[in-house]
């Protein structure tokens, strides 16, 4: 292991670290990126917009004409939006694969089936490794070779591994993963593996794989990519601002989110914050956040402690992506759910099932992590905090191919034990188990014929 760089990370003038709890403000932060006077999170803040910001028409207008643009740096859907990001040296290029410009599909289907007017899902599993952790890798990434970091390391129940071992291979730098062994759909565990990662599976879970990884930057060399890290958020709430932008800059009510390590909910939240404050847009969309059952820390800590504490779960769930019982991140989600006025909320494994068979209906499809926002979605609309004339964007973090185990096992029936005869007979219509037939054409013009029967 190489000679470490040194243990506080400067900033650049244009941002400072600012603690979320007792609010002391620095120019350097630590690498386990926690505060030095009281040990909570670090968030990076802009002191200096008011004076220096162009106003929000040029903001749009230079963003606009970026998209025409064959440089590197403006073909990322992340360094497009920089005016709002920690700013890079003029001669300096960024970490990138192409990340962001993700599609708004519109939903015609699940609207029809929840009773909504429109309804809108921005698809971030269309970015390079597949998930949202891409728009802040880049960031966290480009920032750590800034610092001098050769290595970078992440504990992740998936999507995280593969797309830090992508930055990370890309920006010539070493990866360290950490996984909880057999809690990890091996589809997402192949890429950090492709992508040149030393990848360690750890006996425990991921809030264990994340205490160590707390243990290993405070003693070695090394730069911490988890949600913890500010830059990571920095980049990913870039997804706020490109979805404003696709509406033209017209809120939609409600975003709605899933929730595990909850930095994703974090971002999005400050980016629609900050978006307000410049007068990018007008109002806040409400911004929720909904949970698995078995994984559900920030339900409970929002009920049962009022948000004062954080109640703390063994987590067990099928959606992989969020199975954390100990969310690092659930203040600021907190902070920002009181902010917009949002909601947070719970599902089942049977309505996740549900809602993602219902999403690939429509031809795009998800991992079952991305699920739980439709399946929240139809519980906010039983409460009323959404209105069926309202415009909803729920935001899918994952590709369909992310866990293609779930979904094999759902069309084939072995997701789950029958127990309930009505959800059983609900999740048949959506089943759409492969057919074993003899190689004759009449065998496949007879199931065709059936195929149209109601």
């Amino acid at each position: 292991m190489p000679s470490s760089p040194p243990n506080q990370l400067a900033t650049e003038s244009d941002f400072r670290f600012r603690c979320i709890a007792c609010g002391h403000l620095g120019d350097s932060a630590g690498q386990d990126f926690r505060c030095a006077q009281c040990g909570d999170l670090l968030e990076i803040v802009y002191p200096r917009w008011r004076e220096s910001m162009p106003n929000a028409e040029h903001l749009k207008s230079t963003w606009r004409t970026r998209r025409m643009s064959s440089s590197a740096i403006d073909r990322s859907g992340v360094w497009r939006f920089r005016e709002l990001l920690p700013t890079l040296n003029n001669d300096e290029q960024p970490i990138t694969l192409r990340e962001g410009n993700t599609p708004l599909y519109e939903l015609p289907r699940c609207a029809r089936l929840t009773g909504m007017t429109r309804l809108f899902a921005k698809h971030q599993g269309m970015n390079p490794t597949g998930s949202f952790k891409d728009t802040g890798m880049t960031v966290a990434a480009t920032f750590a070779r800034r610092a001098g970091f050769r290595w970078v390391a992440c504990a992740s129940t998936g999507n995280t591994s593969a797309s830090m071992a992508a930055y990370a291979a890309r920006g010539g730098l070493h990866s360290l993963v950490l996984v909880p062994e057999g809690k990890i759909s091996w589809s997402k565990l192949s890429q950090a593996l492709d992508y040149g990662s030393l990848t360690c599976q750890l006996r425990t879970d991921f809030d264990g794989c994340l205490r160590l990884l707390q243990e290993l930057v405070r003693e070695a060399p090394v730069y911490q990519l988890n949600s913890i890290n500010p830059f990571r958020l920095e980049g990913q709430k870039t997804l706020a601002i490109e979805l404003l932008e696709q509406l033209d800059w017209q809120p939609p009510e409600h975003i709605i989110v899933p929730g595990g390590n909850l930095g994703n909910s974090s971002a999005i939240g400050k980016a629609l914050l900050e978006m307000h404050e410049l007068g990018l847009i007008s109002r806040l969309p409400k911004l929720s956040v909904i949970q698995a059952e078995g994984a559900n820390a920030l339900v409970r800590t929002l009920r049962e402690a009022a948000g004062k504490r954080l109640v703390s779960v063994q987590a067990e769930t099928r959606a992989t992506a969020i199975r954390i019982g100990n969310p690092a991140s659930w203040k600021k989600a907190a902070n920002v759910l009181e902010a917009t006025s949002g909601a947070c909320e719970q599902v089942s494994e049977l309505e996740i099932a549900q809602a993602k068979a219902e999403i690939g209906a429509e031809g795009i499809g998800c991992e079952p992590a991305s699920a739980v926002t439709l399946a929240g979605l139809k519980k906010l609309l039983q409460q009323g905090f959404v209105k069926p004339n309202e415009t909803v964007v729920l935001a899918l973090t994952g590709n369909l191919l992310k866990d293609p185990d779930y979904t094999i096992d759902f069309h084939r029936g072995e997701l789950f034990e029958p127990k309930d005869e009505a959800a059983d007979a609900a999740m048949k219509k959506l089943r759409r188990p492969p057919i074993v037939l003899d190689a004759t054409l009449d065998a496949v013009i007879q199931t065709l014929e059936r195929a149209e029967k109601p």
